[in-house]
């Protein structure tokens, strides 16, 4: 993931998410037992009151009224219900709640101690039971066993919780996405020095400013002061460059007017035919005097006109090679564009076509297409029919001062040029078999930008 923002915000929503969710888990926690112990706080008084009204009746047993204080106790399936057993887990006495229902006992505990217990009833409706174990004098001085027992349904409980749970996960999510809106907000802000420095470097590469400003926070007034001092160096570069190749011009000039003096005085045709070659030496001085400038200051240029400009280097190529007269096919299809440098485009055709015929026996073809895959690029494809390029030898023919053959005239250095020319346009060279029988050689360069 390669947005800084993208990240910060991942981050913290993980770390949110494991802090809610704590957080989530105590409070759920907290809640339960805080209701837990209510309940059993309630029933605890439903089961005192039990006691205060228990009295002997008349058959000389303990027994309770059949209207309790309780309205739950006196009506049926209410979800609270009383019991009272006596000897041998006896059904003494039940709420009018309890009629048609058998309730779970409680358990046996000891005398005057109070037992909880979770339980349910037949068709599984959860109960929470509190029983409380006692020995009753009666007037004669006798003492006999009972056990207190009053339940509750835990239904409507259970039904509290989870309507808490759902608040509870619905007001953090809430929390969490304002949270997040409100981080959000707040990293655009922080950030926006760092789309500052983006800006400013897209405007130096447009030509349109000459340096980084100076008005940015302390942790990245270290980065705009480095990025200014390297502006600076290849600018500084850049201006030794140039001034080096209007020397390299400026000693040329004298030679290339005394040849053009004396070609006026020899013969009309041979003087036509040197001075076309020394227009085309006077095009690349002037092409290779604008290449420090125009890699100073990245222009956008308009769209070379590639078939006029394959046919005019074809018709001075087979001038050259008029003794060989190779066959120079040319294949250029609608739609192909190379948004970039004139000279760029001269260079890289021409030290290929050069190669091909240089290499041929007789064919050569050249063929340019619209690329595919980045759509908007270029393929310029070279073949020809000569003895080719062996697999082992096609990384070192891409150097500098590489050549297969020592006897054949030239430096060894076109194919180095084409590839340091197609990789300032983000583009790559391939060498492989042509189906001519030579060396077929690939240039893909993908649409600016």
């Amino acid at each position: 993931m390669s947005s800084l923002s993208a990240r910060l915000l991942i981050s913290v929503s993980v770390l949110m998410l494991f802090f809610f969710g704590a957080t989530i888990v105590v409070l759920d926690t907290a809640f339960v037992s805080a209701g837990e112990q209510a309940r059993e706080d309630i029933l605890d008084g439903y089961l005192m009151q039990l006691l205060a009204a228990a009295e002997p009746n008349e058959s000389g047993d303990l027994g309770l009224p059949i209207d309790l204080f309780e309205a739950g106790f006196n009506s049926i399936g209410s979800g609270l219900y009383a019991e009272l057993r006596g000897n041998a887990d006896t059904v003494v006495w039940k709420s009018r709640s309890a009629l048609g229902l058998q309730l779970p006992y409680g358990g046996d505990g000891d005398l005057g101690v109070r037992v909880f217990a979770r339980d349910q009833l037949l068709d599984g409706t959860p109960l929470l039971t509190l029983s409380l174990a006692v020995q009753w004098e009666f007037q004669d001085g006798s003492l006999r066993p009972y056990v207190f027992q009053v339940s509750e349904s835990l239904d409507s409980f259970n039904q509290q919780i989870a309507n808490f749970r759902r608040q509870l996960f619905g007001w953090f999510a809430a929390v969490a996405v304002i949270m997040l809106l409100a981080i959000a907000v707040l990293m655009r802000s922080l950030l926006k020095p760092l789309r500052q420095v983006e800006t400013e470097i897209g405007e130096i590469e447009g030509g349109d400013r000459t340096s980084l400003s100076e008005e940015f926070p302390t942790e990245l007034a270290g980065v705009a002061r480095n990025m200014n001092l390297l502006i600076d160096s290849e600018r500084a570069r850049s201006d030794r460059y140039r001034h080096t190749l209007d020397n390299l011009a400026h000693s040329l000039k004298t030679p290339l007017s005394a040849v053009r003096a004396l070609l006026a005085e020899s013969q009309a045709a041979f003087g036509d035919k040197v001075n076309e070659q020394v227009d085309r030496m006077d095009e690349i001085v002037r092409y290779q005097l604008r290449k420090p400038a125009a890699s100073a200051t990245k222009l956008v240029l308009a769209p070379v006109a590639v078939e006029d400009e394959v046919k005019r280097l074809v018709e001075g190529l087979r001038k050259v090679y008029r003794d060989k007269q190779p066959d120079i096919l040319t294949d250029v299809r609608p739609g192909v564009q190379f948004r970039g440098d004139t000279g760029d485009f001269l260079e890289l055709a021409g030290n290929l076509l050069d190669n091909a015929c240089k290499w041929c026996e007789k064919r050569v073809q050249i063929a340019l297409e619209p690329a595919v895959n980045p759509s908007g690029g270029m393929l310029m494809s070279v073949d020809d029919d000569g003895p080719g390029v062996p697999e082992n030898a096609v990384d070192a023919l891409l150097n500098r001062g590489t050549r297969l053959d020592e006897s054949t005239p030239g430096h060894g250095i076109g194919l180095a040029i084409v590839k340091d020319i197609a990789s300032s346009y983000g583009g790559s060279v391939t060498i492989s078999r042509s189906k001519l029988g030579g060396a077929k050689i690939v240039i893909s360069i993908p649409p600016p930008g």
